[in-house]
């Protein structure tokens, strides 16, 4: 009975052994889980880290190309306004082109009409054509079938 006695002891020892070794690999086990979840956590919050990074820069690109945009616009706006002044400014060109050309019209009119008055003076004062007055006479006449 001794010795059956020494065996349920070994045994016993043994199953304690057994049993400390497995609360050790238990409690060694719930470390590993526990630093495996704050790992999991660790890699979740570095990926929506990296992925705010992404839309950051995404974001200062749109602002910088709409930085750009607004520029381009502004000189487009600029652009317009300065066409719209040249086309304006080659109308007057034009009108005053066509005034200068009235102006020398005019002159000549009134210098043809100048000598077709003292062609008429003439015409009533000499009663005999001299060849200068039959000149003037047909100046005076190409004067009228030219209004």
């Amino acid at each position: 009975m001794l010795k059956h006695t020494a065996t349920l002891c070994n045994t016993m020892q043994h199953t304690s052994t057994q049993c400390n070794t497995l609360q050790h690999t238990a409690k060694h086990c719930n470390a590993l889980q526990h630093t495996a979840t704050h790992c999991n956590t660790l890699r979740n919050t570095a990926t929506r880290c990296n992925t705010m990074q992404h839309t950051a820069t995404h974001c200062n690109t749109l602002r910088n190309t709409a930085t750009r945009c607004n520029t381009l616009q502004r000189a487009a706006t600029h652009c317009n306004a300065l066409q719209h002044t040249a086309t304006r400014c080659n109308t007057l060109q034009r009108a005053a082109t066509r005034c200068i050309t009235l102006q020398h019209t005019a002159t000549r009119c009134n210098t043809l009409q100048r000598a077709a008055t003292r062609c008429n003076a003439l015409q009533h004062t000499h009663y005999v054509q001299s060849p200068a007055a039959s000149l003037d006479l047909f100046i005076m006449k190409m004067v009228r079938r030219r209004k």
